[in-house]
């Protein structure tokens, strides 16, 4: 599966070293902001001089109207940023796969998203980890088991992180609990990202934890969606589906309850 990659930062350079370690992939392209570097290939950056890969290009050449012509790939990944869907939107008359992680769209940038979405397969997550996207279907599966639970959502991160996390949000969202009474955050030491949500029962409680060791799991996460969806045309997706379409697929073929 041939990748090209938006966004170089933190958390994309995890996600492209995933991907070159992935035998079943080719990471053809990185294109990010900085002009350093230029032309060079991510994986002399990462530590790979004898596997090149993911040859480096800025913002402004992914303008070109026949970049993805000249450098096609399969699926483009994003973890840059809300405005990189304005460069790359041009991809989708090619029909390459679009799997953004991007945290947050104003409804302008996702309206504009989800429209590519009539000429190719569209996910986007914000939290594309397949733990946490497990931890919302299944915590949506407990509720209805027993919908008379307490239930309260705590969620971990580093000191500096401002505001409610956003997977906090979307877990308060889909079980349909106030964020604001039900949502504990807890901001110590350099913590990646932890969420629980807990189920208070007479006499038991039931957690259900997701606890991020390393952000290489965000290019875990986006490896099992392109996967997942490369024989799809169109449409749009979310990683709780694709989570919620296995597991339904696997009680259906008896592999999990046996």
């Amino acid at each position: 599966m041939k990748v090209g990659l938006f966004g170089f930062g933190r958390t994309g350079r995890l996600v492209a070293d995933e991907i070159i370690r992935d035998p079943d992939c080719s990471l053809v392209w990185v294109v990010r902001k900085s002009t350093q570097c230029n032309h060079e290939y991510a994986s002399d950056f990462l530590g790979y001089p004898k596997n090149r890969q993911g040859y480096f290009f800025t913002m402004e050449e992914s303008l070109n109207p026949d970049f993805f012509a000249e450098n096609p790939v399969d699926v483009i990944i994003d973890f840059s940023s809300a405005q990189a869907v304005y460069e790359y939107g041009h991809a989708a008359d090619y029909g390459i796969h679009i799997v953004s992680a991007v945290s947050h769209y104003e409804q302008p940038e996702l309206d504009y998203l989800k429209g590519l979405s009539a000429k190719t397969v569209v996910l986007h997550s914000p939290n594309i980890t397949l733990g946490i996207n497990f931890l919302l279907v299944a915590s949506q599966i407990l509720q209805q088991i027993v919908p008379n639970a307490d239930i309260e959502i705590i969620e971990e991160h580093f000191r500096d992180k401002k505001g409610v996390s956003g997977s906090a949000l979307k877990i308060a969202e889909k079980l349909k609990l106030d964020p604001v009474t039900r949502i504990n955050s807890i901001r110590v030491g350099g913590i990646d990202g932890r969420h629980e949500v807990v189920f208070g029962l007479p006499n038991q409680t039931i957690r259900i934890s997701h606890d991020i060791i390393s952000r290489t799991a965000f290019g875990g996460g986006a490896l099992f969606a392109a996967r997942a969806l490369r024989k799809e045309k169109v449409g749009f997706f979310t990683m709780e589906e694709l989570i919620r379409q296995s597991f339904i697929e696997k009680i259906a073929m008896n592999s999990i309850l046996t």
